[in-house]
């Protein structure tokens, strides 16, 4: 499973998005805070702080591989690797 910790408002988030409707994949959208830094869901902040060790988006949890992955182009990157 493909869970993708991002802000609607985020650009950066947005790529990662279209990559992963490029590619046809089913993922889960979590959305923990605003692109700014204002928090929506605690909840979701800090599990996303709990797996990955940062406050930081987007944040891809491969859960199939058992890898994470920050960065948009690292995340794209690892898209296109593992299921183009």
């Amino acid at each position: 499973m493909l869970e993708l910790y991002q802000a609607e408002d985020c650009p950066n988030s947005q790529d990662v998005r279209e990559k992963l409707t490029d590619l046809g994949l089913s993922y889960v959208a979590h959305n923990p805070r605003l692109a700014e830094g204002e928090v929506k869901n605690e909840t979701t902040k800090g599990a996303m702080e709990a797996i990955g060790g940062e406050d930081q988006i987007p944040f891809l949890v491969d859960t199939d591989r058992g890898e994470t992955v920050y960065e948009s182009d690292a995340i794209v990157e690892h898209l296109e690797d593992h299921y183009a």
